[in-house]
């Protein structure tokens, strides 16, 4: 039998005995479990016995609980929030406490680790360019967008992919000597990321890498930083308490980066902002 754990589970529901199917059930309801549970903690969840628990796993494929437990790790470290749903609920005030801690947390560390120096050349490099590309998908997308809106009231040319109803080539086969590239690598990526790094490194534009540096997201990591090759490395941190991970470095970083275009784009900044708030009285926009 192949496939990732919960695959296996599903695929060996038709056949299994009442008890087994108990535990299955148990399992599907909080997959993350069984990669932090011993085998006797997770009989006891399902009540069964420790005898049911090790015909499931060896009905599943795997020698012992031990692989079996292994494999739900490895499914967990992927980043999937149905894999982070834990069964032990402390409390609605103690849960948005633990958030709002891991919030601070992961921006006090993010911004040990990354220096305004860095955040300048950035930002230096983002007013010189001929146009900025901000690229990011899925949950990225949405910090992509807010990058690119902010940043886009000072530089005139910036472009957010992925364009709804294009491929990628029409947009990287425009990209130029001058321009600059911001990629999102957020857990979980899609699978083409890879192959856009190497796509982008053979562009003549300088790029910028923003990815987590949560400890499951290690090989990734190393992975996109060495098919890109970024000028600019920004690694933060989207720790979380609970099964969606913790933003709050991410939008901070993109808020210092923007704001530090905005200070150091000078008059010429402060010029195109009062243009565009001319344009919105003449509009009546707001």
């Amino acid at each position: 039998m192949s496939g990732s754990y919960i695959a296996r589970i599903r695929d060996s529901l038709p056949s299994l005995h009442p008890s087994e199917r108990r535990l299955a059930d148990t399992i599907l309801s909080f997959p993350g479990e069984i990669a932090s549970y011993s085998a006797t903690e997770l009989a006891q969840l399902a009540n069964v016995s420790n005898a049911t628990v090790t015909r499931f796993v060896r009905r599943l494929g795997y020698e012992n609980f031990d692989q079996a437990r292994q494999a739900a790790r490895a499914t967990q470290q992927t980043g999937a929030a149905v894999f982070r749903v834990s069964a032990d609920e402390k409390g609605p005030e103690a849960a948005l406490m633990a958030q709002i801690a891991q919030g601070r947390q992961n921006v006090e560390s993010s911004f040990a680790a990354i220096s305004l120096a860095e955040i300048d050349d950035l930002a230096d490099a983002l007013l010189q360019a001929g146009r900025v590309w901000i690229i990011g998908f899925r949950t990225a997308q949405a910090f992509a967008f807010y990058l690119g809106a902010q940043v886009g009231q000072i530089v005139q040319n910036v472009t957010v992919l992925p364009i709804a109803g294009q491929t990628f080539a029409e947009s990287l086969g425009s990209i130029s000597a001058g321009d600059v590239v911001i990629l999102f690598a957020l857990r979980r990526t899609v699978r083409q990321l890879p192959a856009l790094c190497r796509e982008l490194r053979q562009t003549p534009a300088r790029t910028a890498l923003i990815s987590d540096v949560a400890p499951q997201a290690g090989a990734d990591l190393s992975q996109f930083e060495a098919e890109l090759m970024p000028q600019w490395r920004l690694r933060v941190q989207t720790t979380a308490p609970g099964p969606l991970f913790n933003h709050a470095a991410v939008l901070t970083l993109c808020h210092i980066l923007a704001t530090r275009v905005l200070e150091r784009s000078g008059q010429s900044g402060r010029k195109r902002l009062l243009a565009i708030e001319a344009l919105h009285d003449s509009l009546d926009e707001l």
